[in-house]
């Protein structure tokens, strides 16, 4: 163990980061910042984080991070999005740790097949995949792998970090220290991320009620608009500066405030739910009217979450340049609304216009039109993704903000990645 003095400075620096972890309610943020963190701890290069998938039996990869390649790109740009997952079996690292729940310490990746267990009989059952390694030129050397999980013992996911560094920058094996501060870091985030999990089946528990009612809006569509959402407010807040402390703290309300942007249908009577044909006037403002009822839910607001999944239920559908196509604009207060009543008078109406529109309303916009025009509907096809950027860019400054778009457009090969990697087959 290191010096004593060396040594309580670690574990208070793992204290303030576990502190701010703490404060993160959207677990795919969550487990993006634990991965950056445990790299931080450990001085690590590179590494991946999974979540375990129970009903398929698969951890599926969540976030990723390479300092190395990282650097390569100017500043802003992203590495590639990846998308897959693999079984939980003794055949790859990750599954047998997931599998075990043990601690893996790999000094070299490379000669891992050569070493036997710790009493020389039995050659370990995994092996390292070199094609990530051949595809992207990275050399992976020292690993170190372990299992985040519930206090109840159930599985979470999989924290791996990779190439550990000395001082000058040297790959070094995980040592002891690094060893036990991460194993003592992967048990306080195990928790961090079960109260999150669990806060997000809560949100999703209630989107879903929204989607039994409303067959368009599948888990699939809100899954993706919420990733487009900040991935796109990622690029934005980039080329504005926006301070890292401040970012992270709005992207990470963004990502479950998108999630809710209509569950307000869940008050819409089906007879004008799920019309076929044209809505009458009245039919159609009483449709409008579940961006009223979507933001009732949030209401009193107790939270930075609550206050911005209200502006998104309300104001999503909002034009930029405050077109009367907008809805449903400057509401002074929400009235009491009865299931199928929610007709919001013409004085309700005047629609918000440019940025008196909320910052997270003008995000989820884009990413749900984008995502709506990407995929079937009853009343359409699905575009291309070369109509539907024609089609966005032509509405820069009208339906929507002109710097949002132009975020959008630059990650838009991105976006493409991730409405691929979330479609289903069945919807693709």
């Amino acid at each position: 163990m290191k010096h004593n003095d060396e040594h309580t400075k670690k574990l208070k620096q793992m204290t303030q980061i576990e502190r701010e972890l703490g404060k993160i309610k959207d677990t795919d943020i969550l487990l993006e910042n634990i991965l950056i963190s445990a790299c931080k701890i450990a001085n690590a290069d590179a590494g991946s984080i999974y979540s375990y998938e129970e009903e398929e039996n698969t951890l599926k990869i969540r976030y990723s991070v390479n300092y190395t390649q990282q650097a390569r790109l100017a500043p802003g740009v992203k590495l590639p999005y990846l998308a897959f997952s693999f079984p939980v079996n003794s055949e790859t690292i990750c599954g047998y740790c997931a599998m075990s729940k043990q601690t893996i310490n790999i000094p070299d990746a490379y000669t891992m097949s050569e070493w036997e267990d710790e009493e020389h009989t039995v050659k370990r059952p995994y092996h390292f995949s070199f094609a990530t390694d051949l595809t992207s030129g990275y050399h992976t050397t020292s690993m170190l792998t372990l299992p985040l999980t519930m206090t109840n013992g159930k599985i979470l996911g999989v924290l791996q970090i990779i190439n550990a560094q000395d001082a000058k920058g040297n790959i070094i094996p995980f040592d002891t220290d690094a060893e036990f501060y991460i194993s003592h870091f992967a048990t306080n985030v195990g928790q961090i991320y079960e109260y999150a999990y669990l806060t997000k089946q809560l949100i999703e528990r209630l989107v879903r009620m929204a989607g039994y009612r409303d067959p368009k809006e599948t888990g699939a569509h809100v899954e993706r608009v919420s990733s487009f959402a900040v991935e796109i407010y990622d690029r934005y807040a980039a080329t504005m500066e926006i301070p890292e402390n401040e970012r992270n703290r709005f992207r990470d309300n963004l990502k479950l405030a998108a999630k809710s942007h209509d569950v307000g249908k869940v008050a819409i009577p089906d007879v004008i739910l799920k019309k076929q044909g044209p809505l009458t006037d009245e039919e159609r403002a009483v449709m409008q009217g579940h961006t009223i009822l979507g933001a009732q839910i949030f209401d009193p607001v107790e939270s930075e979450l609550d206050k911005m999944a209200q502006d998104v239920c309300m104001h999503h559908h909002a034009y930029y340049d405050g077109s009367p196509r907008g809805y449903p604009g400057i509401i002074d207060n929400f009235g009491s609304f009865e299931q199928g009543q929610a007709i919001l008078p013409p004085e309700q109406r005047k629609p918000l216009k440019g940025k008196d529109i909320p910052l997270a309303a003008r995000i989820v916009a884009l990413a749900d039109v984008y995502d709506a025009l990407r995929h079937l509907r009853s009343y359409k096809k699905p575009w291309t993704a070369e109509e539907t950027f024609q089609e966005i860019q032509s509405q820069s400054g009208k339906q929507f903000d002109p710097d949002l778009v132009e975020a959008f457009m630059q990650i838009s090969s991105r976006l493409e990645a991730i409405n691929k990697a979330l479609t289903p087959e069945d919807e693709a």
